[in-house]
């Protein structure tokens, strides 16, 4: 061991460990695991249903698991369910987009400007805590058309949302890489294009996942208020008439359509943010 100073040279300190290669075993597992917890999730459903089981929690009410099924193969070869679905998709793609690029245009002006932060800041935090469905009586009173107002409603209910998220991920960009562009020249475009979106991303991202979960909650409700189809029309008409195998059959669909639409906001949120590290459970 050599010295420094006649006293021994701390030892060398030991590599670090080589990053272990991310397989598919671990993916499969965690797909058969959420599998399973889905089954699980059935098979009890299933059982306290069909023996009608009162706690403080009544199931002899409920449809069964098998009866929510069956009802869901004939609703499925029927051509008004794709139609109702169809309907849903395109109120919360028109809305969503809407409000994704509104949002994100107005979360930046906020965060950049201090006087659009003073003319439009308290006006949308005025408006910010009413619930986008209690919007449904000035919707009719605007759009002359159903369908334009349940836009509307599906717009306001992502709008806030993204806005507020973009707002905080911009301000929360470092200052110093602002200024280290700065000092290269840059102009105030070229720092925003290069610096404050690419670096608030992650944040925007995160208000758009938010966003459009909050617009399928309200979409599906102006569905039920004012709509003439759309898989919240069909489910509370289901209701109505006491088909609750329909009623459940259009749950069903409502959160697998939220799902499926909020992993592809994720999915395009992990392509564009592809060069930040991986963290867990993003598979």
């Amino acid at each position: 061991m050599t010295t420094v100073l006649g006293r021994p040279a701390a030892p060398p300190a030991p590599p670090a460990p080589a990053p272990r290669p991310r397989g598919g075993g671990g993916r499969a597992r965690r797909w058969t695991l959420r599998g399973a917890a889905l089954l699980a999730f059935v098979a009890l459903w299933q059982l306290l249903t069909v023996h009608r089981v009162r706690l403080w929690v009544r199931f002899d009410h409920l449809p069964t698991a098998d009866q929510v099924g069956r009802a869901l193969v004939r609703q499925v070869a029927t051509g008004q369910y794709w139609q109702d679905l169809a309907e849903s998709l395109r109120r919360i793609g028109g809305g969503f987009l809407l409000a994704a690029l509104l949002g994100v245009a107005t979360g930046v002006l906020l965060a950049r400007s201090r006087t659009a932060a003073d003319l439009i800041g308290p006006v949308l935090e005025l408006v910010r805590p009413i619930p986008a469905i209690a919007l449904v009586p000035v919707a009719i009173m605007l759009f002359p058309e159903n369908e334009q107002g349940i836009v509307f409603i599906t717009f306001a209910a992502a709008y806030f949302p993204v806005t507020v998220a973009t707002r905080h991920a911009v301000r929360a960009v470092p200052p110093r890489w602002e200024e280290a562009v700065r000092t290269m020249g840059a102009g105030r475009a070229r720092v925003l294009w290069s610096v404050v979106l690419p670096g608030a991303l992650p944040g925007v991202v995160g208000g758009l996942s938010v966003g459009i979960g909050v617009a399928w909650i309200c979409v599906i409700s102006a569905e039920m208020i004012s709509g003439q189809f759309g898989v919240g029309y069909r489910t509370w008409q289901a209701y109505t008439v006491l088909d609750y195998p329909g009623v459940f059959v259009g749950m069903a669909t409502i959160g697998l359509l939220g799902r499926l639409t909020s992993g592809a906001v994720e999915l395009l949120g992990r392509r564009l943010t592809r060069w930040l590290p991986p963290t867990p459970g993003s598979d």
